[in-house]
């Protein structure tokens, strides 16, 4: 035993694993580990340790074939040994109590709390300070258990004998005693609610502790505390506020951090703004000072490595990636169609090496949430500082200066609007500072600023800030490439197609890069021109910008194999480039329409087979089939028609009824986007397969999966469009459902308004219009709510079928509409230039209602109307 050669966690020698695996054969085995780790003083402490985690090991995999006397043997000698003079082997004793107690063993081994408990009250500090770090893990592992009934409650008398524990004389214990309690506040549980006040005067009492690890638990629990018992602080809040503004400054680092959570969650309580408002000229310049750079930062970001962009990538250092499966949106009022706006780490992103939450970023977090709730009533404590700060001649102070006002961009946008023609230039000239960690946050706080630069005059801070972020993307380091392009993306998405009169420039960058960075900067390469086709659509189809742009990606994409995760970014990035050139792309579809059908067929095939032997194939990852379902749909949005060739010669239909059926979300998700893409771009194929697919569509009507709902809904509704007449035999499997969703009182708003999506109440529209005889019965169960949510839809193509179809609908069953009219009125009102026939459609049903009944009523009806509803009514339709 005493070379110690095993490693403990997992054993990879095989060898020696089967070694263990004779040895597991021997009951006394177990008895013999035992015996080393609490017995055998004259071993050194590491081998006994060693023993004692081996022993840990057989518990977890083969504890339920312990012979019982085996079992009994070790839990006493646990128990009788948790006082050992050893740290060490305390500690290991702890892991191995809790993880008997883990497997089930809390109800069958009842004395283990009571006695453990019950050592806490032994003179001998070991025995005391074993037990309650056995007691601690304990706590970490079962707090849900040890609240239930299943063990009769064992919380009543452990939180009040925890809470004694406070005032020990030992920093150590005191430790473990906040350590334990803190376990059971976020859950709430009963026992420490009932002893509340106790616990918080506890808390209170060690405010001045002189131990770091006291002070840190004492700061967790007041930060857990705001969040689930608020009540109970406010009392107290204005001497909490004032001990965290000293702790958030504590000289441990541990400690500081704990403390500088608590800003970021007294931010989301409601009564933020008017707890805070006297101590911002404290706590402001506290956040700013740890916004800095510490020194340890600096040598683990390589601060003084200028150049390193030919150094190639670890493999670790490529954080996996997400593929954000397609969600068909719709363009709505007062803004684009705009998907979850995913808000990246409010902090430069760039950290990613020490992408560890420090200070540095839970005071940068904290700064940008209190920017959003103060707004400018931040800016005259901060404004003062900045100065000094953004023109220091320390690198790392001005460096903490750009990071403050990117943090506090969102929320004081509009306070600082007066100092941005000043400052922006000023920034544009620390892209060109001669320290890299200067330049990257440069990036990101430009970035943040991206949507007030767009708003000026190209000339004026674009154009300057396009040219010197194009440079740094082909900087020499590759922290400020990174930085470079995630802002130039952001740019992208600001500027849209005011960035066409400079497309052969950028493209020259991008497409040198492709030849200058290493893999990881890569992928963010892709994004960048992934966003950059988004942003300027079809302007980029044009002869020479084609030419620039695919050679690089369609090398890219011959030299990745079909196993390779890179193949994600490049399909997402062609996918955007696919939709964006159209016509253009035609060139180059064939070979990458039948490799994404490859991808697909694959990983089906997979996972049949994995789903057949699961001992002998590995699960497919289905990402691989996922974003080749979406570039798929890029295809057919982009190239339309032209699509019919590939899908005529491909098992693409059939590969679309298995990917429609699959157990996982995501893939369905996909699958309905690429079937209402088809149905728009080449229908003919789609056609024969409609009996089998409509019955899959009606199923998948289900709310639960709010994304996988609204794209069938899409589909549903894009088919009703070409199947006319002939979507009789379907309506009674459709219909019910669209019904039922879009009378939930708490339908997630994605399918109904705010988020870009309404296809619900779309289909029923396209439904009603090309089936009303079978949808009108139903025209009173849902036409309230679908007015109110498409009052607030763009005027296009969907609105405008959806709306045809309710005006048929209200010919075939006029008293559907009666009661919720003004409903109707409103919707009505909300176009702004509907087709000549369409505003034929109303005039006739608002005249004919009018007249229905008659003058005097109408009067009294439209008396109820908002003033401006009245206004347009009138003037557009003479109502």
């Amino acid at each position: 035993m005493s070379e110690g050669s095993c490693d403990t966690e997992d054993w990879r020698n095989d060898a020696e694993n089967s070694k263990l695996e004779q040895l597991n054969q021997f009951p006394d085995f177990n008895n013999y580990l035992i015996f080393v780790l609490t017995s055998l003083k004259s071993e050194d402490e590491p081998t006994r340790s060693l023993s004692g985690l081996i022993l840990k090991n057989n518990v977890k995999a083969h504890y339920q074939n312990f012979p019982p006397a085996v079992a009994d043997f070790i839990k006493r000698e646990c128990l009788n040994n948790i006082g050992d003079p050893s740290p060490l082997i305390r500690a290991t004793i702890g892991i191995l109590i809790t993880t008997i107690a883990s497997k089930g063993e809390l109800q069958t081994w009842p004395e283990l709390l009571p006695q453990l408990c019950n050592l806490l009250n032994s003179e001998d500090y070991n025995t005391c300070e074993g037990s309650f770090g056995a007691l601690q893990k304990i706590c970490e592992d079962s707090s849900e258990l040890l609240d239930s009934d299943a063990l009769n409650r064992p919380l009543n008398i452990m939180i009040p004998k925890f809470l004694q524990f406070f005032k020990h004389c030992s920093p150590k214990i005191r430790s473990h005693a906040i350590a334990c309690v803190n376990q059971f506040i976020i859950g709430r549980a009963q026992a420490l609610m009932d002893n509340i006040d106790t616990f918080i005067e506890s808390l209170f009492a060690l405010a001045g502790d002189e131990d770091c690890e006291v002070r840190k638990n004492v700061c967790r629990a007041l930060v857990m505390l705001l969040e689930v018992r608020i009540d109970r602080l406010i009392p107290h809040m204005h001497s909490i506020i004032q001990y965290m503004l000293q702790r958030t400054q504590d000289a441990d680092e541990n400690v500081s951090l704990e403390a500088c959570e608590f800003w970021l969650t007294l931010a989301e309580q409601p009564i933020c703004k008017e707890a805070l408002s006297g101590h911002l000229v404290q706590l402001i310049p506290i956040l700013v000072n740890g916004m800095k750079y510490s020194e340890i930062d600096i040598i683990l970001l390589k601060g003084d490595v200028e150049e390193d962009d030919n150094v190639p990538d670890s493999e670790q250092d490529i954080k996996p990636r997400f593929h954000k499966s397609r969600t068909v949106t719709l363009q709505h009022e007062g803004g684009e169609g705009e998907e979850g706006e995913d808000i990246d780490d409010d902090e430069d992103d760039d950290d990613d090496t020490l992408s560890d939450w420090n200070l540095r970023k839970c005071s940068a977090a904290a700064l940008d949430v209190l920017a959003n709730v103060f707004r400018d009533d931040l800016l005259p404590h901060l404004l003062p500082l900045l100065k000094g700060l953004l023109f220091h001649p320390d690198w790392v102070i001005k460096e903490s200066g750009i990071l403050v006002l990117g943090a506090i961009a969102e929320g004081c946008m509009q306070g600082m609007v007066q100092y941005l023609p000043e400052l922006i230039p000023h920034l544009i000239q620390c892209l060109c500072d001669k320290k890299a960690l200067v330049r990257s946050i440069a990036c990101w706080t430009l970035s943040r600023y991206a949507h007030w630069v767009v708003s000026q005059p190209p000339d004026a801070h674009l154009k300057p800030l396009m040219t010197e972020l194009l440079k740094r993307i082909l900087d020499g380091n590759k922290r400020v490439q990174e930085a470079a392009c995630s802002a130039f993306a952001t740019l992208e998405e600001e500027a849209c197609t005011e960035l066409v009169p400079y497309l052969s420039f950028i493209l020259d960058t991008l497409v040198f890069a492709f030849g200058k960075y290493q893999h990881k900067n890569l992928l963010i390469l892709y994004d960048a021109i992934g966003t950059l086709a988004d942003s300027v659509g079809h302007h980029l189809n044009q002869p020479e910008y084609i030419q620039k742009l695919m050679p690089p990606l369609i090398q890219k994409w011959n030299e990745l194999k079909d196993e390779d995760k890179d193949l994600f970014p490049l399909l997402e990035c062609l996918s955007s480039v696919a939709t964006a050139l159209q016509s253009g792309f035609l060139p180059y579809c064939e070979p990458v329409y039948q490799r994404c059908v490859t991808l697909v067929q694959k990983t089906l095939a997979q996972a049949m087979m994995y789903s057949q032997q699961p001992d002998q194939y590995e699960a497919p990852d289905k990402d691989f089939m996922i974003v080749a379902l979406d570039l798929l749909s890029g295809l057919a949005e982009g190239l339309g028609g032209h699509v019919d060739q590939l899908v005529a010669r491909s098992n693409i239909m059939t590969l679309l009824f298995q990917c429609m059926q699959d157990t996982m979300p995501e893939v369905r998700q996909s699958s309905f986007a690429l079937l209402g893409d088809l149905t728009k771009a080449c229908f003919p194929h789609v056609k024969p397969c409609i009996a089998e697919f409509m019955p899959i569509l009606g199923t998948n009507l289900n709310p639960e999966f709010i994304s996988v709902c609204n794209n069938a809904t899409w589909a549903i509704g894009e088919i009703c469009m070409q199947m006319g007449v002939e979507m009789q035999p379907y309506v009674a499997l459709v219909l019910p459902h669209l019904v039922e969703i879009i009378n939930r009182p708490n339908t997630p708003k994605t399918l109904l308004e705010n988020t870009g999506t309404t296809f619900d109440p779309i289909t029923i529209g396209r439904l009603g219009y090309v089936c009303p005889q079978e949808v009108a019965p139903m025209l009173q169960q849902f036409i309230r709510p679908w007015c109110t949510s498409l009052r607030n839809i763009r005027d296009n193509e969907e609105k405008d079928s959806a709306f045809r179809g309710i005006c048929v609908m209200i010919g075939v069953n006029p008293g559907g509409v009666v009661q919720d009219f003004i409903f109707f009125c409103d919707a009505v009102a909300s176009w702004v230039s509907p087709k000549d026939d369409l505003r034929d459609m109303f005039y006739k049903i608002l005249h004919g209602f009018k007249d229905q009944v008659g003058e005097e009523n109408w009067q009294q009806f439209s008396e109820q109307f908002p003033p401006i509803l009245k206004e347009r009514l009138s003037a557009c339709y003479g109502v």
